[in-house]
């Protein structure tokens, strides 16, 4: 009897040791219980939302305005004014990237449509941040077809330094398979916008081709993911190749994209998070949509090539949700897309 209750008791002290020592281990921290803050409701449609490396969010108003919000008083402040953009439709002042070494190269770059309803082209600018506003435009890339809608416009800056840009089809679908058109594409640039030589076709920022609509954009675990609109079918999460096709028009969708959804929930801005702050979020695409009113958690496995598992968050609580970011902390903040009393909104944990 005495054996029996010995052994009994060495189990039990084995299965807590174990216990208290997963208790420890970053891979089963509880679960957050997240908190959901509007730290301003003044805007009409923002586009992009970024966590610059000042401690402020810097955003897009599609009418023209760049701003900086202090995300601790609310305080928001215009940095540009940019006036030759033209807001026809979802087209206007779009995407937006600070360059990574921020400090010793304070350049912004934003991609935004301007001319008129017939002749409306898209455009690369680089602005340099000086004395609290932004100066010195360069453009480094011009006469991109634009529409009242399928812009794409998300702007993403590698860790080679060079700088990507998503395009839409314009309603031009066919010119998606064009690879001479700026279209459809995502495309690839040097900062000072030339074209790398390592591009798929010589002298062509072509990175990637056959796109509808690609509106979110993020490069982790040495793999660059994308969110894209599909028709009335196949939104979808791709990884992204150089010199791939994705289909468009001649197929909704790729073989095989990451994940797709039908009906559809248009995807928009995506961001890859890894931070222990909100531990049920590790190792997982986070991605905001628009028609979908929802932040979409999708959790990627060890290889970050599949997604094992999908959930929804905030659905329908703040409307159309078009851009994401986070800060270093690993709070996340998320922009509506509304039109009126637009919204930045800081996601915390408690």
């Amino acid at each position: 009897m005495r054996i029996i209750f010995t052994s009994i008791f060495i189990l039990f002290f084995l299965s807590a040791c174990e216990k208290n020592k997963n208790s420890s281990d970053p891979a089963v921290l509880p679960d957050a219980v997240l908190k959901t803050e509007v730290l301003t409701q003044s805007l009409k449609f923002p586009w992009e939302i970024i966590y610059g490396p000042d401690n402020f969010i810097w955003f897009t108003e599609r009418a023209g305005k760049i701003s900086r919000l202090n995300p601790s008083t609310g305080v928001i402040t215009l940095v540009r004014n940019i006036t030759e953009v033209n807001s026809i439709g979802e087209g206007g002042l779009l995407g937006m990237v600070l360059h990574p070494q921020f400090n010793a190269n304070p350049f912004v770059y934003v991609v935004y449509d301007y001319g008129t309803a017939d002749n409306y082209k898209g455009k690369v600018v680089r602005f340099t941040f000086n004395n609290g506003v932004l100066s010195a435009p360069l453009v480094l890339l011009d006469q991109i077809p634009a529409s009242s809608n399928h812009n794409g416009s998300r702007l993403l800056i590698t860790p080679d330094l060079k700088l990507l840009i998503t395009t839409g089809d314009a309603n031009a679908p066919a010119q998606a398979q064009n690879t001479k058109s700026l279209s459809g594409k995502i495309l690839r640039l040097n900062l000072d916008g030339t074209i790398p030589a390592d591009n798929p076709l010589p002298g062509n920022p072509l990175w990637s081709y056959g796109h509808r609509n690609p509106q979110g954009l993020v490069i982790a675990n040495s793999a660059l993911y994308s969110s894209e609109h599909g028709p009335d079918t196949t939104d979808k999460i791709n990884l992204i190749q150089k010199g791939g096709n994705y289909g468009w028009p001649n197929v909704a969708g790729k073989t095989g994209p990451m994940f797709a959804w039908t009906p559809t929930i248009a995807p928009s801005g995506l961001t890859y998070y890894n931070s222990d702050y909100i531990p049920q979020w590790r190792n997982s695409l986070l991605v905001v949509t628009l028609k979908g009113s929802m932040l979409t958690q999708l959790q990627l496995d060890d290889n970050g090539i599949k997604i094992k598992q999908v959930k929804n968050y905030f659905q329908n609580q703040f409307g159309r949700l078009r851009a994401i970011c986070q800060s270093p902390d690993g709070k996340v903040y998320i922009a509506t897309s509304n039109g009126t009393n637009d919204q930045i909104i800081e996601i915390s944990a408690r």
